[in-house]
C-alpha cells in the first residue's frame, strides 16, 4: 500500500462530461490540474457503463460546441459503426493526453482536509494500485453529480424539492420534500439474421401483458428505456445498491416481455448489454450566490454574468418512476436558449469551490431542464474556464464574478462555447483589415457569432475551392488563424441515435457514423510576405473538427483562406477566420 502527496492549480473531482469539459478547458488555459475519476472509464452517464444519449438544447442551431462538440466530433471520425468501447476511448484519449493534465482513474475521493471556508486537500484510493493519493490545489470542483466533494468539506446544498411558496414556482410541489427524480439502469439490443431464443432469469419480474408496463410505450421505436427507472422515492444515494437490484429486475423482464410475452417484432433480436450501473438524475445541488429557479428559466436567463445556456424542457419525472401509472414525466414548457448564471457554478460558504453538473446552485424545478449531459458539458467548460480566470488574475471563484466576467465570457466564445445575446470581440487586426472574397460575401467571417442566430445565417458562403483574404495596411507579426466551420448544429434532429452518434438500438442495416457533411474537410492558409510572395503555410486534408487553430508565427502582408473540399456539402460554410 502507498501514500502519495501532490500538488496542482485545480484539483476536478468527477470525471462525467462536465468535469471532463472543466478539467481540459483549465489545462489549456495553462493550469496544472488532476482529474479524479471513481470509476474506469470517463463520460459518467454517456460512458460505456450507462449508456444515456447526450441531451441538449430543443431547437434550431442550438447544439452545444465547444469541448463536447470538439469529443462528438471526433466520435462521428472515429466511430462509424456507434461502438461504445470506441466511444470510451475517445473520451479517454481527449484527457489522458492533454498536457497540463493528469487523470487519477478508479480514485474514489473519501477525505477532505478544509478549513476556514477553503478546501486544502482531497484524498482519495485507488483501488487498482492499492495508493492513496492526497490531492493539495489553489482550486477545486466538485462535478461528481451527488456533490460528494462539497458535501466533505461542508459546503451548503439543498436536497429534494422545494415547496411552491419559496421561489413562487407554480410547478413545484405546494409543500417541500426529500423527493427527487430517479435512476435508470438502460439495456442495448441487436438486430441478427435468424430468430433468437431469451430464457428469463428466475429473478426477474414477468410482464405478461403491455398493461403491466404502466402504459409504457416500449416498440423499436420508443426511445432508449429511460422510463426503466426508480428510488426518486428514496434515497438516491444511500439506496442505490437497493435500487440498481430492482432495476434489474424489471430490465430483464421488459426485454422478456418483449421478446416472449407478445409479438413486438422482436424475434431475431439479441440482448446485447444491460447496465448494472445506474444512471442517476438528482440528488445534492450546491448553493451559490444565485439559486437558478423556475421563473429565472421561464423569463429566458438573460444574466448579466451568463456563461452557459439550457434548452431542454422541464422535464420533471414522478418520484415513483416505473411504479407511476400513465407516463413517467411531465415536460414542462421551457424556453431554448435560457441562460446560465456565472453565480449558480461557485460555492457560497467555500470560497475555492466550483461546481458543474446537475449539481449547481438550482432548485429541483430549475435543475430538471439543466440536468441533461450537453448542459452539464458547457456547465463544465465555464467552471474550468472560470477558474484559470482566477488563477491569472489571483482571485477566488466570486472575484471573477466581481471584477473579470467579461473576460470570463469572452474566453468562452473564442473557445467556441456560444453565450446567447453575446457577442464576441474580434481582433483588431480581423478587424481592421481589408476583407475580400472570390466568391459570396465574406464579413460575416468577423461579425462575432459564429453560428445562425436571431434570423441571420452568420456564414461566409461559397463553392469548394474559392478564397477568402485578409489584407493588412502593413507587414505585422501574426500568431494565429482561428477558424469556425460549419458542423450542423441540427444534425440530430430526427435521429433518435442523437448528435453524437451513439445508438440503443442496432438494426442490420443503420446508417454509419461520419463527420457531418457540411464540415469542410480539406483547407489551406496561405500568407503573403513583404516581398509579395505566396506560400502555403498549413495543410489539412481530414479535418473533422469546427474549430480550429492555425499557428502562423511569421511576418506577413496578407493571408488567404482556401476551403478545398466538405464531407459531401455542395457548398462550403464558414462562420469565423480570424487573425491575431
Amino acid at each position: 500500500m502507498k501514500e502519495l502527496k501532490h500538488q496542482f492549480d485545480f484539483c476536478v473531482v468527477g470525471g462525467g462530461l462536465s468535469g471532463m469539459c472543466a478539467a481540459i478547458a483549465a489545462a489549456r488555459h495553462g493550469l496544472k490540474v488532476a482529474l479524479v475519476q471513481d470509476r474506469p472509464v470517463l463520460g459518467g452517464n454517456s460512458s460505456s457503463e450507462i449508456r444515456m444519449w447526450i441531451g441538449g438544447a430543443h431547437g434550431e442551431n442550438n447544439l452545444e460546441t465547444g469541448i463536447l462538440e470538439e469529443i462528438k466530433l471526433d466520435n462521428l471520425h472515429r466511430n462509424p459503426l456507434a461502438n461504445f468501447s470506441t466511444w470510451d476511448s475517445v473520451l479517454y484519449g481527449k484527457a489522458r493526453f492533454q498536457p497540463g493534465l493528469e487523470l487519477f482513474l478508479n480514485c474514489t475521493v473519501n477525505r477532505v482536509a478544509a478549513a476556514r471556508g477553503r478546501i486544502q486537500s482531497v484524498t482519495g484510493w485507488q483501488l487498482t494500485t492499492e495508493t492513496w493519493h492526497t490531492i493539495e490545489a489553489d482550486y477545486f470542483a466538485d462535478c461528481t453529480g451527488d456533490g460528494l466533494l462539497g458535501f466533505l468539506a461542508g459546503a451548503e446544498f439543498r436536497l429534494g424539492r422545494e415547496g411552491r411558496a419559496e421561489f413562487n414556482e407554480d410547478i413545484a410541489p405546494e409543500t417541500a420534500d426529500a423527493r427527487t427524480m430517479g435512476l435508470s439502469c438502460l439495456f442495448e439490443v441487436r438486430e441478427t439474421t435468424r430468430p433468437q431464443k431469451f430464457v428469463k432469469p428466475a429473478w426477474a419480474n414477468t410482464y405478461k401483458t403491455d398493461a403491466d408496463l404502466n402504459g409504457r410505450h416500449h416498440g423499436l421505436g420508443s426511445g432508449n428505456f429511460w422510463w426503466i427507472e426508480v428510488g426518486g422515492d428514496r434515497d438516491s444515494i444511500h439506496d442505490a445498491e437497493t435500487c440498481r437490484d430492482e432495476l434489474l429486475k424489471i430490465v430483464f423482464g421488459v426485454w422478456d416481455h418483449l421478446k416472449n410475452q407478445a409479438d413486438h417484432g422482436m424475434a431475431n433480436w439479441v440482448l446485447e448489454w444491460a447496465g448494472f450501473l445506474p444512471g442517476k438524475r438528482e440528488s445534492r445541488r450546491f448553493v451559490g450566490d444565485h439559486i437558478l429557479n423556475q421563473n429565472d428559466v421561464r423569463a429566458g436567463g438573460k444574466f448579466d454574468d451568463l456563461v452557459a445556456y439550457g434548452g431542454w424542457s422541464m422535464d420533471d419525472h414522478f418520484p415513483a418512476g416505473f411504479h407511476h401509472p400513465g407516463h413517467g414525466t411531465i415536460f414542462h414548457p421551457a424556453p431554448s436558449p435560457f441562460g446560465i448564471p456565472y453565480r449558480s457554478l461557485y460555492s457560497r460558504n467555500i470560497e475555492n469551490l466550483v461546481f458543474a453538473g446537475r449539481n449547481i446552485s438550482s432548485t429541483h424545478t430549475a435543475m430538471s431542464a439543466a440536468r441533461v449531459m450537453a448542459t452539464c458539458a458547457i456547465i463544465g467548460q465555464a467552471a474550468g474556464t472560470a477558474v484559470a480566470v482566477a488563477k491569472r488574475h489571483k482571485l477566488t471563484p466570486r472575484g471573477v464574478y466581481q471584477h473579470k466576467i467579461k473576460e470570463l465570457q469572452q474566453t468562452l466564445m473564442d473557445d467556441d462555447c456560444w453565450l446567447p445575446w453575446q457577442t464576441r470581440e474580434v481582433p483588431a487586426l480581423s478587424r481592421t483589415a481589408k476583407l475580400t472574397a472570390t466568391e459570396g460575401d465574406p464579413e460575416p467571417l468577423r461579425n462575432g457569432v459564429d453560428r445562425p442566430a436571431d434570423g441571420q445565417d452568420n456564414a461566409w458562403v461559397a463553392a469548394p475551392g474559392a478564397a477568402v483574404t485578409y489584407e493588412l495596411a502593413a507587414a505585422g507579426e501574426l500568431r494565429e488563424a482561428r477558424l469556425v466551420f460549419d458542423s450542423d448544429l441540427n444534425r440530430s434532429k430526427g435521429h433518435g441515435c442523437g448528435s453524437a452518434g451513439m445508438r440503443c438500438r442496432y438494426p442490420l442495416e443503420f446508417e454509419e457514423n461520419q463527420p457531418p457533411q457540411t464540415l469542410v474537410r480539406a483547407f489551406r492558409v496561405e500568407v503573403r510576405d513583404a516581398a509579395g510572395k505566396w506560400s502555403v503555410v498549413h495543410r489539412e486534408d481530414e479535418n473533422h473538427q469546427r474549430l480550429v487553430r492555425v499557428p502562423l508565427n511569421r511576418s506577413a502582408t496578407a493571408v488567404r483562406l482556401v476551403p478545398e473540399t466538405t464531407w459531401g456539402a455542395a457548398q462550403v460554410r464558414v462562420f469565423a477566420f480570424d487573425v491575431r
